[in-house]
């Protein structure tokens, strides 16, 4: 199959000083408006790679929905995909919410199903981030990846206003 496309696109954590934008173990990201646009149809998907920034570069697109990482193989794979989204959720006509929330999913882990978890970052990173469009036969479609994202230790899950 054809390589994906490459996107212009950055994903990037939000500018503003949003409450618990970054802690221990979640951030927050822009949520990518009309990036997909002109790549996706309405049965393919779009997911949220996350990888330590070291690992980023040795990732691989995933063939299908089968072989994606899953949140329990971080450790040892050095990245997982989450966020899975019907990519019509990021079309421009979609009316949903300004950001994501990467790590706020605490029931994730441990319960040995095959579905893909958003669950708590495990160390302060850095990590990278992408998204990733999949379509039944495979990738189609990617941003590139995003500056490192370092989480703060020792916040309580609080952002302190500058």
């Amino acid at each position: 199959p054809a390589p994906p496309a490459l996107l212009p696109y950055v994903p990037r954590v939000p500018p503003a000083a949003l409450p618990g934008k970054l802690t221990a173990t979640t951030f927050a990201l822009e949520r990518p408006c009309c990036v997909f646009d002109r790549h996706a149809n309405a049965s393919d998907a779009v997911w949220l790679v996350v990888a330590f920034a070291n690992a980023s570069a040795a990732f691989r697109n995933p063939p299908s929905r089968a072989d994606v990482p899953l949140y329990e193989q971080l450790p040892t794979a050095c990245s997982y995909m989450t966020l899975e989204t019907a990519a019509a959720t990021y079309a421009c006509s979609a009316a949903s919410p300004a950001v994501l929330r990467v790590g706020g999913d605490t029931v994730c882990g441990g319960q040995g199903g095959r579905d893909p978890c958003n669950g708590p970052l495990p160390s302060p990173g850095p990590y990278r981030v992408k998204f990733l469009v999949m379509g039944c036969h495979g990738p189609k479609a990617e941003t590139r990846w995003s500056d490192p994202i370092l989480l703060r230790r020792g916040t309580g899950g609080t952002a302190v206003p500058p």
